[in-house]
């Protein structure tokens, strides 16, 4: 068991998204990674997938979850849930930043486009 001190998200290569690695690979997890994230005001995710569940809890500021054509609203103190391979998106439709955690049931996370493109994760998994 490790103990491993927090830092706070910073500003990461894809515009509006800071981030930092809470738990993952690198610190010996081969089943589980966390992130903790933070979204700037009509940032968003890039629409994506990867081949693992992932929990998303909102502690602060308001957002859309986009599934394919679907669209949910969600915010603090809300839950959301991803299931593997489903194309999705994080929005921060507020005027706040949006912040959540992210677990994800896979460490490193591997993400792609939609059109299958792997994406080159710009932190640590």
């Amino acid at each position: 068991m490790h103990v491993i001190s927090n830092q706070q998200p910073l500003p990461s290569a894809i515009p509006g998204i800071s981030h930092v690695t809470l738990a993952g690979h690198e610190d010996g997890l081969s089943k589980l990674s966390v992130w903790q994230q933070s979204v700037a005001p009509g940032g968003a995710t890039p629409p994506h997938r990867h081949d693992c569940e992932e929990v998303v809890i909102c502690s602060s500021g308001t957002g859309e979850l986009r599934l394919g054509e679907k669209a949910e609203r969600f915010s603090r103190d809300m839950t959301v849930v991803i299931p593997a391979n489903v194309e999705h998106q994080i929005i921060n439709t507020g005027l706040d930043d949006l912040q959540f955690v992210a677990v994800f049931s896979m460490s490193p996370v591997l993400a792609c486009l939609p059109d299958g493109t792997a994406i080159e994760l710009p932190w640590r998994s």
